[in-house]
């Protein structure tokens, strides 16, 4: 069996098929449980790691959007049509009310400060935003030339050390799809410590639309279409196509909703273009205002 699957990507290699990460291809063999479910490469190391690589892998994550970083702004730009930008802005104007007044303000999994762009039409300049990611390449990419102070942190959200109610908004966009469900609760509850007694909080994510020839055809352009516009920029496609797979495991943000509901945060859900992206937003309750 081995040998097969060796010759079979020798073969594909030779063709010119990009080779991924082995920390990623160790993550997509235990995130589909096939091994010939490679898309290029394979060997006898990373078969032995299959049942040690959890289903959330920090060091293949990161290394994913490492790969990515000098191709992900512009082709998720195209790939999504301009809506990523859209998503984006209507997930900040969900909370725009608050964002003025010297506020301070975290974005999670901040890529390449995005969001900022974002949060920059309904702000003034006494804000104050902290961004945090775990990718270098990404962070070393990011804008920081904002009318107001972003401050760039390389830290995983899961061992980041803050102190409770250190933010007065919590932001994010795009990143939840890489969480598993146990991840999706520990975030949940990291948020919730995060945020002081009053503070809002919006976060967008990539979805499955519910309706079902939307979603045949999304998930079709996700899986083969914006691989293809990711190597004709000169990227890796397998690591566009990682994203697919990543977002028909999330679903939508509905889950997510729920463990924030549980750590006793007031949420609604949004809907964005029939599905295509969800998101929640919502306030941490001040307990000394109704006491």
């Amino acid at each position: 069996m081995l040998e097969g699957i060796t010759g079979r990507s020798r073969r594909q290699r030779s063709r010119g098929c990009p080779r991924p990460s082995l920390a990623w291809t160790g993550a997509f063999i235990s995130r589909t449980g096939k091994v010939g479910s490679l898309p290029c490469h394979a060997c006898s190391r990373i078969l032995a790691r299959v049942n040690k690589t959890p289903r959330y892998d920090p060091t293949a994550i990161r290394e994913l959007f490492d790969e990515m970083a000098s191709t992900y702004g512009l082709v998720n730009l195209i790939a999504s049509f301009g809506f990523a930008v859209r998503w984006r802005h209507q997930a900040i104007k969900q909370i725009s009310a608050a964002l003025r007044g010297g506020r301070r303000v975290v974005d999670l999994m901040s890529g390449m400060n995005e969001l900022s762009h974002s949060i920059s039409q309904y702000s003034d300049c006494s804000l104050r935003v902290t961004a945090i990611d775990f990718s270098p390449e990404m962070l070393r990419r990011a804008r920081t030339n904002f009318p107001f102070p972003v401050k760039t942190h390389l830290e995983d959200i899961f061992t980041w050390g803050f102190a409770p109610g250190a933010a007065d908004i919590v932001v994010s966009s795009f990143g939840l799809k890489t969480f598993d469900r146990n991840q999706q609760a520990l975030l949940a509850e990291r948020i919730a410590t995060l945020l002081c007694p009053g503070g809002t909080f919006s976060l967008v994510e990539i979805s499955v639309p519910p309706a079902r020839l939307l979603r045949l055809f999304y998930l079709f352009y996700l899986n083969h279409v914006v691989p293809w516009i990711g190597r004709l920029f000169l990227g890796n496609p397998t690591n566009y196509r990682m994203l697919g797979i990543y977002t028909r495991e999330f679903g939508n943000c509905c889950y997510f909703a729920e463990c924030l509901r549980q750590q006793g945060l007031q949420v609604t859900e949004v809907s964005y273009f029939l599905g295509c992206a969800t998101g929640v937003t919502g306030s941490k309750p001040d307990i000394r205002r109704t006491a």
